[in-house]
């Protein structure tokens, strides 16, 4: 089988490049809008093919497609459902270095970054393995007199995914592995920046055995979003993006009378007490402030040095960053570009606000020597001393290889610090004192906390999600919590007056 790119390349422009395609009803389907946006290449600024606009009737066919097929799919055996839910995982196993190619071609991040995103993506592809586990439901017998009680969980039907550009396989495979392995249908609108990898997916899943329409994928803008947004026949809504973005999802899709996850913004902070290893603190301060050159909602933006150590910090952090190779992913270098050039401005221009407003750049990554050819979307790490909390490089979430220190005196002020921030995704403590990180734990107001790991991502068979306005309603993504999303429950009460006989039958019972 050939890469997305290469088999849905059915239309060329004038100038060679490729067009992408829909995936609906189980086949790549041209798009019909007319309308394209360029897919390009971050650290060379080459366009590298069009993906095309979704219209709101593509949007409407993707959705009944899905619809179409809900009905077997939920009727299908838990056996036969995981069953081709461990072969789209061997088959990932065997291939995920092609997809890590696709992700680092039209998102920038270097392949060993890529790597690790597929292989986070795929513990939840494991953990979905399990679902005749995560379904069980619970029962009483002779709850009353002759009566026995029973629950179990059912598959809402269809369900819409909206994923960002930052990570194009894992966050949609925190999302499709439990949907499908529930007895869900889905319609997944990738970030139009990065849809290859959605549509390579789909690819794996027809190979995996997946019926037609039970994985779709639809690509486009806004209109695409509302189209599920607002469709009666989708009945939740799971996305990762901006705040705004994640208020606007979960507002419309609940006005819509549909279940929606949102997950949103970030500003992690960093807290290291003078008692910490500081060269553990500077190493991890570096991995998770500028890997994947800080587009991530779990990245460290905002380092809070307490009392005496901030000097020695900032000066092993500013060695360390220099020492970083920027360049092309595909080569031999610690860190890629950013996404796009609006992206590019966009973290420059803070750079500029910050250094305006008074912040020190110890270490200025807006120009420098980039190890790539072309005219690619390159800010090196950048590392800014003395932010004050109302500086915008400290209050907004800039998305890129930005770390900003900001020096408090005390560990109460630092909590203080990070429980008045409006965002409550992630944060990290770095110390050796057991007591102030059992007592951190305990007080800071975030909904996923590292003690001396930097960027604390549960793993699969827990849920991910932050506090505050890093996430809109009420379920976390993955883990238990997910299940819980993409099912519902009900509670059966029967009486049998007479015992049933079935016959005789002498074979092996089988659960097929």
């Amino acid at each position: 089988m050939t890469s997305t790119l290469d088999e849905t390349a059915t239309t060329p422009t004038d100038g060679g490049v490729p067009e992408l395609t829909h995936w609906i009803g189980g086949r790549a389907t041209p798009g019909g809008s007319g309308i394209y946006g360029d897919v390009t290449n971050p650290a060379t600024g080459e366009v590298s093919a069009r993906v095309p606009f979704a219209s709101a009737e593509e949007v409407l066919d993707a959705v009944a497609a899905a619809r179409a097929a809900f009905p077997a799919w939920r009727d299908t055996s838990l056996a036969r459902r995981t069953s081709i839910l461990f072969r789209f995982r061997e088959l990932l196993n065997a291939r995920a270095g092609e997809l890590a190619e696709l992700i680092t071609a039209e998102h920038g991040k270097v392949l060993s970054d890529a790597a690790g995103e597929v292989a986070r993506g795929q513990e939840v592809v494991e953990f979905a393995c399990g679902m005749p586990h995560l379904l069980k439901g619970g029962s009483t017998e002779n709850a009353s007199t002759g009566v026995d009680v029973h629950s179990v969980r059912q598959p809402l039907g269809v369900v819409g995914i909206i994923s960002p550009f930052n990570f194009p396989a894992m966050v949609p495979m925190w999302f499709f592995p439990i949907a499908i392995a529930a007895g869900n249908t889905v319609v997944l609108k990738p970030s139009e920046k990065v849809p290859s990898a959605a549509l390579w997916m789909a690819e794996l899943w027809r190979e995996a055995g997946l019926p037609d329409g039970v994985f779709n994928v639809v690509n486009g803008d806004k209109v695409a979003v509302d189209g599920l947004l607002t469709s009666p026949d989708v009945r939740s809504i799971s996305f990762v993006g901006s705040t705004p973005i994640a208020r606007y999802i979960y507002e419309t899709g609940t006005a819509h009378g549909k279940r929606v996850q949102a997950l949103g913004g970030a500003k992690n902070h960093m807290v290291v007490l003078p008692d910490a290893d500081l060269d553990l603190a500077a190493d991890q301060a570096v991995n998770a402030g500028f890997g994947s050159a800080g587009e991530r909602c779990m990245a460290i933006s905002a380092l809070v040095a307490v009392g005496d150590c901030a000097d020695t910090l900032v000066g092993k952090i500013a060695e360390r960053a220099r020492g970083l190779r920027t360049g092309d992913g595909r080569r031999s270098c610690d860190m890629g570009p950013l996404v796009t050039k609006a992206a590019q401005d966009r973290v420059s221009g803070y750079v500029d606000a910050g250094e305006r407003e008074g912040a020190t750049v110890v270490v200025d990554g807006r120009n420098g020597e980039f190890d790539a050819d072309g005219q690619g979307f390159f800010v090196g790490p950048t590392l800014l001393d003395h932010v004050g909390t109302d500086m915008s490089v400290y209050t907004d979430e800039i998305f890129g290889p930005v770390l900003s220190v900001v020096r408090v005196d005390s560990y109460t002020e630092a909590v203080d610090l990070i429980n008045a921030n409006p965002y409550g995704n992630g944060t990290a403590i770095f110390t050796n004192d057991g007591g102030a990180a059992r007592r951190f734990q305990n007080e800071v107001e975030v909904g996923m906390i590292g003690v001396n790991v930097p960027v604390p991502v549960p793993m699969a068979y827990y849920s991910f999600g932050g506090w505050k306005n890093s996430l809109f309603g009420d379920t976390h993504a993955h883990g238990t919590e997910g299940v819980h999303f993409f099912t519902r429950g009900k509670v059966i009460t029967t009486r049998w007056l007479d015992p049933s006989h079935a016959g005789l039958n002498l074979g092996f019972p089988t659960n097929a």
